[in-house]
């Protein structure tokens, strides 16, 4: 492990070859502040036992209440049971602490029914209950800004759609601000890696109105390989010379849209991609695989990451290409990022001067090793 934690300072030549080499129009300040504002924000899943009481402020700026969904019919939010527990929960919790991190209504995500988005972001009269009842809901409970996660938008239709959904929320969200004298909330978007689609139907996101409309973009950088494929990958490459899956390619179809690095806030995970391997001994990125690895569905957490590596004696490798770390003991391999890792993420995302970034998801990091660092790496540099 030490051995391949010496390569950490080469590679961070290397992030900056990458950005001037392969993304020639875009400039990468030489110098940056003392302390550095901006978004450093994560996500708190309802279903999670993490307690909110446990999420430590002085990590994060703003934390994401995960996820409220639509009702298929009226297009209205449906607060369930659970979540009548657990949002006041969490405003409770961070209202108790000190730094203050703002809360966002995250509204969406993996589950979240992109057919019922479609469906709503196509009719005026279902836009419009949909952002009453989410201005409504942020309001009730406190929050001071609500978040769209459609994955995803199927089509060039729907991406027509939802610029008119964005441009008509921010209206609201104004209007509304006037009327109660309150702080407009802040209105926000999680989205596919990159601008465009690199696979199915082509289709790119509505670039104009998400910079006209929306505090900041986020782009979920990872997942780029998992399951679904029959063989390892790293999940959230910074870069792969071999694909535009990595989330320097993603980064700068972003840039290149038309979204000021400035309200782009980049994707980061506290998870790892397991698979099993077919043949212990073939056991690099791109080895042949048979299966899932350890952990729920080929997926497993960082924490349990850390004692899965230590409880079996697992080697450890850095891939140099894509700054990710990978680990195998038998036929058990998983793709992740590490506090070093991370840390370069946070560098490239200051580097470009970025908006911040955002974790998924609170209740997965190993006593705060990668949320401390990375804020240390933002705020300090």
């Amino acid at each position: 492990m030490a051995k391949n934690l010496n390569l950490v300072c080469s590679i961070m030549f290397m992030i900056v070859v990458i950005v001037v080499v392969f993304q020639p129009s875009l400039t990468v300040s030489n110098s940056s502040p003392k302390s550095k504002p901006g978004v450093r924000a994560a996500y708190w899943p309802a279903y999670s036992s993490f307690a909110a009481s446990a999420i430590e402020t002085s990590y994060f700026t703003h934390i994401y209440y995960a996820f409220l969904l639509p009702s298929p019919t009226t297009y209205e939010l449906n607060v369930t049971s659970r979540d009548l527990f657990k949002i006041p929960e969490l405003i409770h919790a961070l209202r108790g602490k000190t730094p203050r991190a703002k809360t966002l209504l995250s509204i969406g995500g993996g589950g979240g029914g992109a057919a019922v988005f479609s469906r709503m972001a196509a009719s005026r009269a279902a836009r419009g209950a949909f952002i009453k009842s989410t201005i409504k809901v942020a309001r009730q409970y406190g929050f001071d800004g609500v978040d769209l996660d459609w994955e995803f938008p199927a089509d060039d239709v729907d991406m027509a759609n939802l610029a008119v959904l964005y441009k008509e929320w921010k209206t609201a969200l104004v209007s509304e601000a006037l009327a109660s004298r309150k702080p407009r909330l802040l209105l926000t978007s999680a989205v596919y890696f990159a601008s465009r689609f690199l696979f199915d139907e082509p289709r790119s996101y509505p670039a104009h109105e998400m910079r006209e409309y929306l505090d900041w973009v986020s782009p979920m950088c990872f997942d780029y390989h998992g399951s679904w494929e029959n063989f390892t990958g790293l999940h959230s490459a910074l870069y792969d010379p071999n694909s535009n899956i990595s989330t320097v390619y993603g980064i700068g179809s972003w840039i290149k849209s038309g979204i000021p690095p400035k309200k782009i806030v980049m994707g980061l995970p506290l998870y790892g991609r397991t698979w099993k391997l077919e043949d212990p001994k073939v056991n690099g990125v791109g080895a042949r695989a048979v299966g899932v690895g350890p952990g729920d569905e080929g997926t497993l957490v960082y924490y349990k990451i850390v004692e899965f590596n230590k409880k079996n004696r697992a080697v450890v490798n850095f891939d140099s290409h894509a700054a990710s770390f990978y680990s195998y003991s038998g036929d058990s391999w998983i793709g992740y990022e590490d506090v070093a890792s991370i840390g370069l993420r946070v560098r490239y995302a200051r580097g470009l001067g970025l908006g911040g970034y955002f974790f998924w998801a609170l209740g997965q990091d190993k006593e705060w090793a990668i949320s401390s660092a990375a804020s240390k790496t933002w705020t300090k540099g």
